[in-house]
């Protein structure tokens, strides 16, 4: 592969975590990370989410839900979740704080306030590098079902663009044949490390 890739969403878990993970079998360099100011996981209401740490080992939120209430996590898909997340790396990691990670080619989002937040954050960076890097939102639901869909549809295009000759010279059909075959808008921006 000849790009390194970023998945992100708002808190490291769901929707690039399935990215993460499917493109990390499929033989990518990728990484993923998350926007929010703190992880966020349903809880027994709405109004009662569990909050973490960035940085919080996913076993340790595993097992905390475990202790909490075992059927509920495992009902609504939490704790398989989990448990999946602590395959891939050891805990959930913060955009605004992966600096050190080095630059990516592409950065996927999955969610549009994910997407200008992450243009927000490349934008006020020193641009030492020079180096260009294309950020692409795929808007995707914020549940179990639809981040499957949202991965697979990200490997495709993941796989598009490491075909291309030169993905800046080809971006723009690139994403007029994937809206057109998956039905589906994305927004996309060039910004620089």
């Amino acid at each position: 592969m000849k790009f390194r890739y970023a998945m992100v969403c708002s808190s490291n878990q769901n929707r690039s975590m399935e990215a993460h993970s499917l493109l990390k079998r499929q033989g990518f360099d990728v990484s993923s990370y998350g926007t929010g100011a703190h992880v966020k996981l349903p809880g027994p209401s709405l109004r009662e989410p569990n909050v973490y740490d960035f940085g919080t080992p996913y076993k340790q939120m595993f097992d905390d839900l475990r202790r909490k209430d075992p059927e509920l996590y495992k009902r609504n898909g939490i704790l398989p979740m989990l448990k999946r997340n602590s395959t891939v790396k050891l805990a959930p990691q913060r955009w605004q704080d992966n600096a050190a990670d080095g630059s990516f080619d592409v950065v996927f989002t999955f969610e549009e306030k994910v997407f200008d937040m992450v243009l927000e954050d490349l934008n006020n960076r020193d641009h030492v590098l020079k180096k260009c890097a294309l950020i692409i939102n795929l808007e995707v639901k914020d549940n179990h079902e639809e981040a499957a869909v949202g991965a697979r549809l990200a490997l495709d295009l993941c796989q598009e663009i490491e075909a291309a000759e030169s993905w800046e010279d080809s971006i723009d059909d690139l994403v007029n044949g994937f809206e057109k075959q998956q039905r589906r808008k994305l927004l996309y921006s060039i910004s620089f490390y």
